[in-house]
């Protein structure tokens, strides 16, 4: 007999408390389609300035006021638009909607580019005089200092404002993987021996990969990399005209490689980019294979295949829990960090910031996305799992700091580098952890919290870091001239899978199809930053259980400082120095302790 184990949901079918309250952004659509009709009408609120910059302190002074202002209403309009794609990503109505706010940032992005061409038509001497004589641009000086950083590499200004005109075609890649994957891609529900069907989706597979029983894991593996397969080199053509795009704008640019121009704009040098990977591919993986070798045994595995990496090392303990309970412990896990931090997560879990729901649709994973002068919206899909409190603890903390760094700067201030944007999400798992461990002398709960831990450490020293070596090798083939295709994406993925597992993990060729999966890889180089930011929070957490106060007082200025200062500043605001691999190091070691820990246990 035959027998379903639950409903794939529609959108309309999931209760209003487990999605996010879209009604602090507007009210209704309508309310959100006339806003967007009059920022179109008002971009002459800023266009006005053109030409004019130079005419005085007080004329850039009203500019820069302008364009801030009018940009607060523009993110809400894209926001709202992006959040409800988000959410279904099917429906017909989010999708000419996403596609009407994605042409009106381009106009918006295309009448705003004479602003940084014309500051950067001014002397240094001239801005320091100005200044001096408008207080109001003091609250700019790190624009200025970013802006004079890149002239080297800008382009005439007509050219700046064509390219601006373009931007929603050049965001067209990352458009069509995400519309391709949430509308098109779908999954065979698979069976097992028993006769049992698992309907499989994208966001589905997430659960199934950790599942206790070794037949579910491998039967949802088979399905899902069958059908990742058939759309390998529509995505392969997708990504390759998104690496393509990248370095003929480095090159234009007058950078000597893509690398070079990503990490200019994360304001990282090559020196700390390369420390971060080549340091954790180096030293964490032997920890791994420890680790893969200790799944095997443990479980009684005839061999660690690929997909039991995420296999539960101790599947009859598995804690369940309500999202109401989870609120709750993380409250208490967080209240060290003060009443001003615990305050925003107070609101943050009591008033709909969070979208739980599993529908039809919605986009797989889990972000923070923070609208400036509203409040943020969490995304992720809630299934009881204690796992699950660990990505709400580390959304949230994504939470705490754009609410935080959007109190205390401007919004041009607010954004700090990506190298540092994955620090306070992790360190809110961290305070997760070492809370939990101190509320219980369990011995199992105890292994329990740290196999947790670990989940966190894989997810950033291991996930994204296979990811940043692949972006590594892809973008200096790419430099090279060598075409980007579906078997160089899967032989790159195999090889580097390859070097860090070793003979620990039996690989096959849907392994080599991971590259599919996320969608970091049309945001730059973003996926080693998440290693960076962990490293910070290892660091920076040891403090504050070592120091108590005053290494929270150190961490919560860090976090005020939105993007006032450089990441490598913001983190030594923590007292964390990562111009060295002391910390990287440090980091890698504790997560080989862990496994120590954990040999020992069983």
């Amino acid at each position: 007999m035959v027998k379903v184990v639950k409903k794939a949901l529609a959108r309309s079918e999931v209760l209003a408390e487990e999605t996010w309250d879209l009604r602090d952004l507007f009210q209704t659509e309508e309310d959100w389609k006339a806003e967007l009709k009059a920022i179109e009408k008002d971009i002459v609120t800023v266009a006005r300035f053109k030409g004019r910059l130079n005419e005085s302190a007080k004329t850039l002074l009203d500019c820069l006021l302008s364009k801030d202002a009018f940009s607060e209403r523009v993110i809400r309009v894209m926001t709202y638009a992006s959040l409800c794609q988000s959410a279904d990503g099917t429906n017909a109505e989010n999708q000419a909607n996403g596609a009407l706010a994605a042409s009106l940032f381009s106009t918006v992005e295309a009448s705003m580019a004479f602003i940084e061409s014309e500051i950067l038509l001014l002397s240094e001497k001239t801005i320091n005089e100005f200044i001096e004589q408008e207080e109001g641009l003091k609250a700019f000086s790190k624009t200025f200092s970013d802006l004079l950083e890149t002239k080297d590499h800008r382009l005439l200004p007509e050219t700046e404002e064509v390219l601006a005109a373009f931007g929603e075609i050049q965001d067209a890649p990352y458009m069509i993987y995400q519309r391709s994957k949430t509308s098109d891609m779908q999954f065979s529900s698979f069976y097992t021996e028993d006769g049992k069907e698992f309907p499989l989706t994208f966001n589905s597979y997430a659960k199934y990969e950790e599942d206790a029983n070794t037949e579910v894991r491998r039967k949802a593996y088979e399905s899902f990399v069958q059908t990742l397969n058939q759309y390998k080199h529509t995505y392969a053509a997708t990504l390759a005209t998104e690496v393509k795009k990248q370095v003929i704008e480095a090159r234009l640019r007058n950078y000597d490689s893509v690398t070079d121009m990503l990490l200019h704009e994360q304001q990282v040098s090559k020196e700390m980019y390369h420390n971060q990977l080549n340091t954790i591919l180096t030293e964490l993986a032997p920890h791994m294979r420890r680790y893969a070798k200790l799944k095997q045994r443990v479980l009684g595995l005839d061999k660690c295949c690929y997909s039991d990496l995420k296999a539960p090392l101790d599947p009859n303990y598995n804690p369940e829990i309500t999202y109401k309970e989870a609120s709750k412990l993380v409250l208490d896990a967080l209240n060290i960090m003060g009443p001003e931090y615990s305050g925003i997560m107070e609101q943050g879990l009591m008033n709909r910031w969070v979208d739980l729901a599993d529908n039809i649709g919605k986009r797989s994973g889990a972000f923070c996305s923070s609208p400036y002068g509203v409040h943020p919206y969490i995304l992720m899909t809630w299934n009881n799992s204690m796992r699950n409190v660990f990505t709400l603890a580390h959304e949230l903390g994504h939470a705490g700091h754009f609410v935080l760094a959007g109190r205390s700067q401007s919004i041009s201030n607010t954004r700090p580098s990506r190298y540092f944007i994955e620090a306070p999400s992790t360190m809110n798992e961290m305070l997760l952890s070492k809370h939990i461990l101190a509320q219980s002398d369990n011995k199992r709960m105890r292994r329990w919290v740290i196999l947790q831990s670990l989940g966190t450490y894989y997810h950033n020293f291991v996930t994204h870091i296979l990811e940043g070596e692949l972006q590594r090798r892809i973008y200096d083939l790419a430099d090279k001239g060598t075409p980007i295709t579906a078997a160089i994406l899967c032989e790159q993925n195999i090889d580097l899978l390859s070097k860090f597992w070793g003979d620990s993990v039996e690989l096959d060729e849907g392994a080599g199809l991971t590259w599919m999966r996320q969608p970091h890889y049309y945001m730059g180089l973003y996926p080693y930053t998440y290693s960076a930011g962990l490293t910070a929070s290892t660091a920076a957490a040891q403090m504050i259980e070592e120091e108590g106060q005053p290494a929270v007082d150190r961490w919560i200025a860090a976090l005020k400082a939105g993007g006032t200062l450089k990441p490598l500043e913001i983190m030594q605001l923590a007292n964390v120095d990562m111009s060295t691999t002391d910390p990287i190091r440090k980091a890698v070691a504790y997560v080989g302790s862990l496994i120590d820990e954990l040999e020992n246990s069983f």
